[in-house]
């Protein structure tokens, strides 16, 4: 586990136990493997949209944040061990996530989205469209739940990251990925990796898989914290504070 503080880092050699809002200093768990929303630059900062948003929400709310690295499959056990006291790293606020972590409200709001390779001659997105096809996902995410549930009777393969997944598509070793579209968008339409593929079919919308947008999450224990959350959320959002981040990563609004 990695804890980023201001511009300094620190690998810690045990684990941490956290108390919500403690001095109002918290700790904010983010993935750092999901670009345009957290990712680790060429100097192992971590920087994207979800940075962004935390920073500017601690100031807000007039918290002391620290950020804490954390591997996606652990996100939510690690913050029921209080090792950090919240999770802002675009997590869709699914029904099956909702019966172990609180929600604050929407921060954004993304559907999933279908991604093929240029001239796939993949005719449609549906299972009966893709027997035969290699579909992937990312581990532990809601298009693995959902990719389970609706598409079972195809060949899925599951990757650690998006990274890897976008990279197992470009390389041709999966036909057709299912992604957070905001997440895929900076990919297609900023890398040169990312020129060889493109959208497939509608947008993929599941309140029950998806949820109703991102969320931050917290203890259910933690009223209080996520009170202060939610209130500098609204803050941001009624001021230009949240839509000047929005635009330093996209050219339309996520809200």
């Amino acid at each position: 586990m990695v804890i980023f503080a201001l511009s300094t880092w620190i690998v810690l050699c045990a684990p941490v136990i956290s108390t919500a809002a403690e001095n109002n200093r918290i700790r904010i768990a983010v993935e750092g493997a999901f670009p345009p929303f957290n990712y680790l630059d060429s100097n192992n900062q971590l920087q994207g949209f979800d940075v962004d948003f935390a920073k500017a929400l601690c100031d807000v709310a007039k918290l002391q944040c620290e950020f804490v690295i954390q591997e996606w499959t652990g996100m939510i056990p690690n913050l029921l061990a209080k090792k950090y006291d919240a999770i802002i790293s675009s997590m869709s606020m699914s029904a099956e996530r909702r019966e172990k972590v609180a929600f604050t409200d929407k921060y954004y709001d993304s559907p999933s989205v279908f991604i093929v390779r240029k001239g796939s001659g993949i005719a449609g997105t549906s299972p009966t469209d893709l027997q035969g096809i290699r579909l992937g996902v990312t581990a532990a995410t809601s298009q693995e739940s959902f990719a389970k549930r609706y598409y079972s009777s195809v060949e899925t393969t599951v990757v650690h990251a998006s990274p890897d997944l976008y990279k197992t598509l470009s390389e041709g070793k999966v036909d057709i990925i299912l992604e957070d579209k905001l997440a895929v968008y900076d990919w297609l339409a900023n890398t040169k990796a990312g020129s060889c593929c493109e959208f497939k079919g509608d947008d993929v919308k599941n309140a029950e898989y998806f949820g109703d947008g991102a969320g931050m999450a917290v203890r259910p224990s933690d009223k209080e914290l996520l009170s202060q959350l939610n209130a500098a959320l609204k803050a941001m959002q009624a001021s230009d504070s949240y839509d000047t981040i929005n635009a330093k990563y996209f050219p339309f609004s996520i809200r």
